[in-house]
């Protein structure tokens, strides 16, 4: 299975920079050593959006912001005796927002 390399902003606007100089495509791919496919793609994606950026990666929203994390990680560590879930009944309590037990025990273990 091949690995994916990205390339970065820099390369990303050399190669529009390029392609936008009346250069081919085919030229352009073999001067960086990438494939046509993925020069033509983002010339052709410059061209719709205008930006050369990548886009970020989607994922799951997070239900807690940093600010209550660090609550969770507080309110954990003034009672060490505290289980998960009582923790969790603290955060619903000071902030309104139902969390479980296991949201709590992955926000200690990264905090």
């Amino acid at each position: 299975m091949s690995t994916r390399h990205h390339i970065d902003d820099f390369m990303r606007g050399r190669i529009i920079g390029n392609i936008e100089e009346g250069r081919k495509i085919i030229d352009v791919a073999r001067e960086f050593d990438i494939a046509h496919s993925v020069v033509s793609r983002l010339g052709k994606s410059f061209k719709t959006t205008g930006m050369y950026s990548r886009r970020q990666g989607g994922g799951r929203v997070r239900n807690t912001t940093a600010a209550e994390d660090r609550y969770i990680v507080l309110s954990a560590k003034r009672n060490r005796c505290t289980t998960t879930q009582q923790v969790a009944n603290q955060f619903l309590a000071a902030s309104g927002k139902q969390i479980s037990r296991k949201t709590v025990a992955r926000r200690l273990r990264g905090g």
